[in-house]
C-alpha cells in the first residue's frame, strides 16, 4: 500500500505508527517459548476426566448424522446421548486431523498458517450493536459491517478479516450471510469466515468461494475457517453440526469451540471447567474427521467467568487465563491447532476497564501459544457491541504482541557492543552510530498513546485515547482503497446472490 502519510503539526499522521513501518508478515510466528503452567501430570489428570465425562456421561448430538457416525465408528448411542469408549475420540483425531493448515486468501500474501508457532489475529465476531464515539451505541448495520471489513483490511496488525464482525441488523436474517460473506471478498483480500447459522447458508458460503476461487483449487485448499459452538454443558445442536459437516466434507475447517460462562455452563473451577471443554471438543473433533478424514479442525475455547451476584460474564479475571493456558497445551498434545482469547472485557465503553481487561486477556492468549484468535480487536460490553474506538486501540496492542513475539535479537546488531564500545563511561547514546542507524525500528511507536509533554497535548486539543482512535478509524476509512477483484468473479458473484435471494422469502429467523 502506498504512503498516504498526513502532516499534522509537523508530525506524520497517527494512521501511519512506527511499527506499520516494519516489515509485516501475514500473520505472527512466535520466537518465545510457550508457557506451560500444568506438570505433565497435571495434564494427564484433566485428560482423563474429559475420557471419563465421554465415557460415562456422555454428549448429547442432537443430528442423526453425527449419531450414525459415532454408531459405525463403535460409540455407544442412548437417544440424543452418546457415550464413547475411552481413548475413542483422541484416536480418531491424531489418526487424521492436521497439526496445521494453510488457510488461503484471494491475495496469496495474505495466505496464513494456523498450527505451530504461528498466531493469527481475527476481529470481533458476533456484536449486534456497534458503538462509535459520535454516535453511541447502536443496532449494527450492512454499513458498519463494511466499515468493520475495510478497517481490518487497513490495519496491518490483523491478519484476518474475520466472520461476523457485527451483526447487519437492517438485513433479514435468512438472507444477510450473503451480503456478509460478499463484503469480505470485495473489501478485503485477507481470509475469511463463513456463515454457521444454517446448514444451507454455509452450503452458500462454499458455493460463493467455488466462484471466488474455481472448483478444483477448492477441493484441494482451505479458504474458510468456521466457528463452530458447543452448547455447553455437552450438548451439539442440529445447526452447528449440520454447518459443521458441509464444512468437513468440502474440506473447510471448522473451530470446535465450546462456550463456557464457568459457573453457569460449566463448574465454577478452572480443573472441572477444563475437563469439560476437553470433552465436548474432543467429540466435536472427532465428529469432523468422520465426516472427512484429514479436514482442517481447530480445538477452540472460550471461557468466562461469572459474577456470582449478578450472573454477567466477567473478563480479564485470572481464572479464565488460566483455563487457556491449560488448553493450548491440551491441543498441543492433542496434534492440533487451538483457538481462545482475544481483547475481551465487559466495559460498556473504551475506558480503563476496557484497557486493563483486554490486556488481561490478550497477553495471556500470546503467552499460551494460540493459534487463531478471535475477537481480537474490537469487542465491547461482554461481546454484545463491536467498537470502532476499540478495535482502533486493541489493534494498536496487537502490533506490540508482534513485537513481544520476536523475542530477543541476539545478533551482533541486537548485541550492540559497538555501540557500547563508541559510547563509553558517562556519555549517552543519542548521537552514537548504533542509535542514528537503528532508531527507526528500534522501540515500538504506539498510533494511539500521546507521550509529547503536557503542553503539546493540550495544544493540540487534550484529547484522550478514544478522540484519537475516533480521529484514526475515521481517517483509514477515508484513505481506504478496494483490493482488486476481477470483474467477472464479481459479476458472478452477484448474479448467484441475487439468483439465491429471489429462491426464498425473507424472514427473521
Amino acid at each position: 500500500m502506498k504512503d498516504r502519510s498526513r502532516k499534522r503539526g509537523g508530525r506524520r499522521g497517527r494512521s501511519e505508527s512506527a511499527a506499520a513501518d516494519l516489515h509485516r508478515a501475514p500473520y505472527l510466528t512466535r520466537q518465545i517459548p510457550d508457557a506451560q503452567l500444568l506438570s505433565a501430570e497435571g495434564l494427564e489428570l484433566i485428560e482423563h476426566n474429559a475420557d471419563t465425562i465421554l465415557e460415562e456421561i456422555g454428549i448429547e448430538f442432537r443430528y442423526e448424522p453425527a449419531k450414525r457416525l459415532f454408531r459405525l465408528a463403535g460409540a455407544d448411542l442412548d437417544g440424543d446421548r452418546i457415550r464413547f469408549p475411552r481413548g475413542m475420540c483422541r484416536s480418531i483425531i491424531r489418526n487424521s486431523a492436521p497439526s496445521s493448515f494453510e488457510q488461503k486468501a484471494r491475495n496469496p500474501e495474505r495466505n496464513v498458517v494456523i498450527g505451530g508457532k504461528s498466531t493469527v489475529f481475527a476481529p470481533v465476531y458476533g456484536p449486534p450493536f456497534v458503538r462509535d464515539l459520535d454516535g453511541g451505541r447502536r443496532y449494527a448495520t450492512i454499513e458498519d459491517f463494511r466499515n468493520f471489513v475495510k478497517l481490518a483490511y487497513m490495519l496491518p496488525s490483523l491478519h484476518h478479516s474475520g466472520g461476523t464482525v457485527c451483526e447487519p441488523t437492517d438485513l433479514p436474517v435468512n438472507k444477510r450471510h450473503f451480503d456478509m460473506v460478499y463484503s469480505h471478498i470485495k473489501y478485503s483480500d485477507k481470509p475469511f469466515m463463513g456463515s454457521v447459522t444454517h446448514p444451507d447458508r454455509a452450503e452458500d458460503s462454499v458455493a460463493m468461494c467455488r466462484i471466488l476461487f474455481g472448483q478444483e483449487y477448492l477441493e484441494e485448499n482451505t479458504v474458510l475457517v468456521n466457528l463452530i459452538n458447543a452448547n455447553s454443558p455437552m450438548t451439539f445442536d442440529e445447526t452447528m453440526l449440520g454447518a459443521s459437516e458441509v464444512y468437513a466434507r468440502n474440506n473447510q475447517a471448522s473451530i470446535v469451540s465450546p462456550f463456557i460462562l464457568s459457573g453457569a455452563m460449566s463448574p465454577v473451577t478452572v480443573a472441572g471447567t477444563m475437563a469439560q471443554i476437553l470433552a465436548e471438543a474432543l467429540a466435536g473433533m472427532a465428529f469432523t474427521q468422520l465426516v472427512r478424514p484429514g479436514s482442517p479442525v481447530i480445538f477452540g475455547t472460550f471461557s468466562s467467568s461469572i459474577s456470582m451476584q449478578s450472573g454477567a460474564p466477567t473478563f480479564g479475571t485470572p481464572e479464565p487465563a488460566l483455563v487457556i493456558y491449560g488448553c493450548a497445551e491440551l491441543a498441543r498434545r492433542i496434534g492440533v491447532p487451538f483457538r481462545s482469547g482475544g481483547s475481551l472485557c465487559g466495559s460498556k465503553i473504551t475506558d480503563a476497564q476496557a484497557a486493563y481487561e483486554s490486556l488481561s486477556t490478550l497477553l495471556p492468549t500470546l503467552m499460551a501459544g494460540v493459534n487463531f484468535v478471535l475477537h481480537s480487536a474490537g469487542w465491547l460490553e461482554g461481546g454484545l457491541v463491536s467498537g470502532y474506538e476499540k478495535l482502533i486501540m486493541d489493534a494498536d496492542q496487537l502490533g506490540m504482541m508482534e513485537v513481544f513475539a520476536r523475542g530477543y535479537d541476539l545478533s551482533e546488531n541486537g548485541q550492540a557492543l559497538g555501540a557500547i564500545r563508541e559510547v563509553g563511561p558517562g556519555s549517552h547514546f543519542l548521537g552514537c552510530s548504533h542509535t542514528q542507524d537503528n532508531f527507526k525500528t528500534a522501540f515500538y511507536r504506539s498510533a494511539v498513546a500521546d507521550n509529547n509533554s503536557f503542553e503539546q497535548w493540550e495544544l493540540e486539543g487534550s484529547q484522550d485515547a478514544t478522540a484519537r482512535a475516533n480521529a484514526i478509524w475515521k481517517q483509514l476509512l477515508n484513505e481506504y482503497q478496494p483490493p482488486a477483484l476481477d470483474p467477472a468473479i464479481d459479476e458472478a458473484l452477484l448474479e448467484f446472490i441475487d439468483k439465491r435471494k429471489r429462491s426464498f422469502a425473507d424472514s427473521n429467523y
